[in-house]
């Protein structure tokens, strides 16, 4: 983390900071190319052999096969002049041919593209409509004068929605609203009323992860001195609202494109439930059968989604802000922290003593004794949580998981915390990796990793570990030039504050606790993603009791034996709650570990000049 940054001029940083970004925008695509072109080689498998078994499964595979096979795909002539041929193609409009098809992979993946574009966009207005519902309460409160104190919005409610699998959401909808009621149609993609189960499995835990960083952000902006003098000025509370929404959101826009991209070549898992051919299960169905042009050209399509989205989203943050970036003069407010009372520490107490009591009750049991005479069976006193498929004991294996789930999700989390805190701070370089690490669905990253360091929970971890970053390190980023923008900032420049002192004082903490507070929400997602690699089998292997391999597992039970899938995810939305309540507790602040001062010492440094009276946009004169 640089300190040099803190002394240049707004306008400076803001030209080095474009060029940069195109740079980084542009070796980051020649790389994720490179990778997936080397893909049948870094993985030590024949692709000849591959493409015959994709092709049929029943052919023996013979010398004369494979040597016909490699002269038709130009195999012989090595991994860098297919790469090299391959690259001269989208210059012309021409993505090749499907290895195993036949056909122009260009039709193919243009077609996937627009199913998952149609789909995200039902997904998305599901997540803004519960984005709006869960931070309407804040907003309207803030607006007419009474705001809600720090960490007691919807944070709760807001993280069980965005810790559900979405999986296990495509599921029961197919369950209950296809199979039980027959209001929709299961599966297809034939009309609107298809649309409908894929976008609210989609839709609702992205709309709880936007709604917790919305409602998160808008109580430290209704402290803001130009509230009040709008307010006593005779401006009306839907005016007030309207401007506090657009003075918090630039901070979190980012996220929203990220989401967006997410919600395109992530519903990997929502696309096979229901049959929807889209662009991730086209680019899922490449990488097993090791099509390389269309496994290139997919990734090629997302990658490119996700550099526009990342330009759009930092067009539209600049233009929130206004000429106030540009002349770093925004007010920025101190961040807000609630006293820790009893009736804040009742809920994560609570939360803590019901999932440590279940994962203390299930350790004495053995998780692997298979009992086919017991399977599926009902809730009893020799089995609490019921059995599985396999006649395993649920609340054993929910007890014995707790430390292959929470320990290795949560070491991820910080891995991805720590990285994203420091690639904040370097926003330009980072963005071209960014945006190509997000547009990336774990699948195909767990693929790529699996291909270099073989399945298990190592690979596994790191392939999550490369597309968790890029949402908080796009968060850190937003606040770090928001923070750096700061007018008082420019006050402590021209008394001559020292550079660390500025980053280490008022940069860093005004960054790592909002950031924080988004790691933790992500991870019960992390959670999910490493169980769905280990449902394909790239990542925890079988018998392992790992939470999320036990809820895919029972997922084909779901109709039969509904406890079987209640307990793993009763579980995670345990875990989901507890790292949100516990993260907005100050003891347990990200701000106050980094900085070490005592609360009298953090009133010190909070006491900043006023903040400007200006409205969000425009310049204090």
């Amino acid at each position: 983390m640089s300190t040099r940054q803190e002394h240049r001029p707004a306008a400076l940083r803001g030209g080095g900071r474009i060029r940069g970004a195109a740079v980084s925008r542009t070796l980051a695509l020649v790389a994720i190319t490179a990778v997936v072109g080397l893909l049948p080689w870094l993985s030590g498998r024949d692709p000849a052999l591959a493409v015959l078994r994709a092709r049929s499964a029943e052919q023996e595979p013979t010398e004369e096969a494979l040597a016909a096979i490699r002269a038709d795909l130009g195999l012989d002539a090595g991994p860098l002049a297919l790469l090299g041929d391959w690259l001269a193609g989208p210059l012309r409009g021409d993505l090749g041919t499907s290895w195993v098809s036949g056909a122009d992979v260009l039709p193919s993946v243009l077609g996937g593209l627009g199913v998952s574009l149609t789909l995200m966009g039902s997904a998305f207005a599901v997540a803004l409509l519960l984005t709006a519902a869960l931070s309407a309460p804040t907003l309207v409160r803030g607006a007419r004068g009474t705001p809600r104190r720090a960490g007691a919005g919807s944070g709760a409610t807001a993280a069980m929605l965005a810790s559900l699998p979405e999986f296990l959401l495509a599921t029961v909808g197919l369950v209950v609203l296809a199979v039980w009621l027959r209001w929709l149609p299961p599966f297809g993609w034939e009309g609107p009323r298809n649309l409908v189960l894929p976008a609210l499995a989609l839709g609702i835990p992205a709309g709880g992860l936007l709604g917790r960083l919305v409602d998160d952000a808008l109580p430290a902006v209704f402290t803001e001195r130009w509230v009040g003098l709008w307010a006593a000025a005779g401006c009306t509370p839907r005016r007030i609202a309207a401007a506090a929404l657009r003075r918090a959101l630039p901070a979190i826009v980012p996220q929203f494109g990220l989401v967006a991209v997410g919600l395109t070549g992530g519903a990997v898992a929502v696309e096979t439930v229901f049959s929807v051919p889209g662009i991730g299960r086209t680019a899922l169905g490449a990488a097993e059968s090791q099509d390389l042009p269309m496994l290139q050209g997919s990734v090629l399509a997302l990658v490119l989604l996700g550099t526009l989205a990342g330009v759009l989203g930092d067009a539209a943050r600049r233009r929130l802000l206004g000429p106030g970036l540009r002349d770093a003069a925004l007010p920025l407010p101190a961040p807000a922290a609630a006293p820790a009372t009893w009736p804040r520490l009742a809920l994560p107490v609570v939360l803590a003593t019901v999932l440590l009591a279940g994962i203390a009750a299930g350790l004495p049991r053995d998780p692997r004794t298979v009992d086919t005479t017991a399977r599926l069976a009902a809730p009893s006193w020799a089995h609490p949580l019921g059995t599985d498929g396999l006649g395993r004991d649920v609340l054993a294996r929910l007890g014995h998981g707790a430390a292959a789930t929470v320990g290795v999700a949560l070491l991820v989390c910080l891995v991805s915390y720590a990285l994203a805190l420091l690639v904040g701070f370097l926003p330009a370089l980072a963005a071209g990796a960014s945006e190509v690490a997000n547009a990336l669905p774990p699948v195909i990253a767990g693929i790529l990793v699996a291909a270099v360091l073989g399945p298990g929970t190592l690979g596994a971890s790191v392939a999550v570990a490369l597309v968790s970053w890029p949402p908080l390190a796009a968060h850190a980023s937003a606040l770090v030039q928001q923070t750096r923008a700061a007018g008082y900032l420019t006050a402590q420049r021209a008394i001559g504050s020292p550079p660390h002192w500025i980053l280490t004082r008022h940069v860093l903490p005004a960054v790592a606790g909002p950031v924080a507070r988004h790691a933790v929400l992500r991870l019960p997602g992390i959670a999910l993603a490493l169980a769905s690699l280990g449902f394909l089998g790239l990542g925890a292997q079988p018998p392992a009791p790992e939470w999320g391999l036990t809820l895919a597992e029972s997922l084909p039970y779901v109709e039969r034996a509904p406890w079987a899938t209640l307990g793993p995810a009763l579980a995670l939305a345990l875990l989901a709650g507890l790292a949100v309540s516990l993260s907005a507790l100050p003891a347990t602040s990200v701000l106050s570990a980094l900085s070490g001062l005592s609360p009298a010492g953090r009133a010190r440094r909070t006491a900043r000049p006023p903040a400007a009276t200006a409205p969000p946009g425009k310049v204090a004169r």
